[in-house]
């Protein structure tokens, strides 16, 4: 039987990698963005190479309501959702104190709420029918206080927390949620936030390779999976939650510095 897989973010470089994947292993696809006429190209795009059925949601996820408005036009289609990719994401670089209030809300929304309303919508269902898969996109920041991208760094330690205890909780109803932490990817994503200059996304990882990896973990159903991680990230990874927070804390924020 096919499964339908629910990718937010869908038209962004990893985003795009996931509708790719899914479709390549057919699945069909509800894929959410905020740009319809991107959505547009990316649905005719996948349905002239693939024989799967794509429908598209347009949402602006700084919208407190989104996740409602996603969940309604679901059920409006008629749509059983098997794999609830959460992979929009927005980030930016900048003190907390130089940053705007609406920029660090939407950030929020974005990150936060949107994710953990689109879970509690959907993961009940999954486990009333005793099957489905949840992928959260966090990220290797959600280990460490992150100067200078102070909200992002909460942002994804809430994700990864709040998604390894709700992991915990449906473990015995056939129900898995993954939390993917990648290092640095080369996506539109960097260019949004500003952070294409810094020396943390001057070798950023192949998103096909972070997709790929994100797939096959969630599939196992695995807790977390890291990938894309820099030469310079892998050592850390297992290391940071022990090392001084000050050293730690200095180290990002020579990282979010211009890599010129």
């Amino acid at each position: 039987m096919t499964k339908t897989a629910l990718i937010t973010g869908a038209t962004g470089g990893l985003g795009n990698e996931f509708v790719k994947l899914f479709a390549a292993k057919n699945n069909n696809l509800v894929l959410v963005g905020r740009n319809s006429e991107k959505l547009l190209s990316l649905e005719m795009e996948i349905k002239s190479k693939y024989s799967v059925e794509v429908e598209t949601i347009t949402a602006d996820f700084s919208d407190s309501e989104a996740a409602e408005k996603i969940y309604e036009q679901v059920k409006k289609m008629n749509i059983e959702i098997d794999y609830l990719i959460n992979n929009a994401g927005l980030g930016g670089q900048g003190s907390f104190i130089e940053r705007t209030m609406t920029q660090d809300i939407s950030m929020m929304n974005v990150n936060m709420m949107v994710p953990t309303k689109l879970m509690k919508l959907f993961i009940p269902e999954f486990v009333r029918r005793g099957s489905g898969k949840v992928l959260n996109v966090s990220s290797s920041a959600a280990l460490i206080p992150g100067p200078l991208q102070a909200e992002y760094y909460a942002t994804k330690a809430y994700v990864t927390s709040l998604s390894n205890a709700i992991a915990y909780e449906v473990k015995d109803t056939g129900v898995t949620v993954t939390t993917l932490m990648p290092g640095a990817i080369e996506t539109g994503f960097a260019k949004a936030g500003g952070l294409t200059q810094t020396k943390m996304f001057a070798h950023g990882a192949s998103p096909v390779d972070v997709a790929k990896k994100a797939h096959k973990g969630m599939m196992a159903g695995k807790l977390n999976v890291f990938a894309g991680l820099s030469p310079v990230q892998r050592p850390f990874v297992g290391l940071m939650p022990m090392m001084p927070k000050k050293a730690i804390m200095g180290f990002v924020a020579n990282q979010q510095s211009n890599a010129n």
